[in-house]
């Protein structure tokens, strides 16, 4: 699953660690989430979308191998 975490946080001016904050994990798990390295709960993925006020579709993509 691919995801626009980066780009919507850069467009809100938020760091990982603000981000990462508002949500409730730590920096690094936004930052492996940036990296492609990990899929978040759907409730993680929710709060994210909801933060950039974005359906969850608009944050996460799903791939066709997923």
């Amino acid at each position: 699953m691919k995801n626009n975490i980066k780009v919507e946080r850069a467009i809100k001016g938020l760091t990982q660690e603000e981000l990462a904050n508002k949500v409730s994990v730590s920096r690094q798990t936004i930052n492996a989430m940036e990296a492609n390295k990990y899929v978040p709960s759907t409730v993680l993925a929710l709060k994210i979308a909801k933060l950039f006020n974005k359906p969850v579709e608009e944050v996460f993509i799903l791939e066709k191998t997923d």
